[in-house]
């Protein structure tokens, strides 16, 4: 439990961009966004794609560490994964945006999106709006996204997004497709 501050004390306030879609804002993170972020991450289905391990969370403090690592991305590097929240009722949705840890095999914008948000359109309509403010926000020319060979509706989201498939990895030894947005094809979409 964290202790009432006394008068006057300031924290770090999370600030960076906030991205409004139709249907979704893109936002920093709160704490408010661990224990669904952690709920997602206990499906195994989820798990087996975005966890680093490839298995479900099952702990509070996993689920707090992983949130962790994505919220401190943005306070360690000014960018990271977006928590997406759904417009119309609140709700956390998922995490959407850039990521580039150290060992990363290329600037990524990548998604994982909970069991109850999939199947409408919300990880192809984060991923554009993510995709837009990386490629106006840095001088990169391709924008990667690893997605596991067996993950058939993240290929789906690639392909929407006009991603092409172009090789595979090694993603600290798990294999891997590497599928690539150019900033070249993107602009002319």
């Amino acid at each position: 439990m964290i202790p009432p501050l006394k008068p006057g004390a300031v924290l770090l306030q999370a600030t960076g961009p906030r991205i409004e879609t139709e249907r979704l804002i893109l936002r920093p993170w709160r704490a408010s966004d661990i224990a669904p972020n952690a709920m997602m991450l206990t499906d195994p289905g989820t798990a087996r794609f975005i966890a680093p391990d490839g298995k479900p969370v099952t702990t509070e403090i996993g689920g707090w560490r992983n949130a962790a690592v994505m919220s401190g991305h943005w306070a360690l590097y000014g960018f990271g994964m977006f928590a997406v929240e759904e417009k119309s009722s609140g709700k956390y949705v998922g995490r959407v945006g850039p990521w580039c840890p150290p060992g990363w095999p290329a600037f990524e914008v990548g998604w994982g999106i909970a069991r109850e948000f999939r199947g409408k359109g919300y990880a192809v309509e984060a991923a554009r709006a993510s995709i837009d403010w990386s490629f106006d926000s840095f001088e990169i020319d391709e924008i990667m996204h690893c997605i596991d060979s067996e993950n058939a509706p993240s290929q789906a989201v690639a392909r929407s997004l006009g991603a092409r498939k172009d090789r595979q990895i090694d993603l600290f030894g798990k294999p891997a497709d590497a599928w690539i947005t150019s900033r070249a094809s993107w602009r002319r979409n």
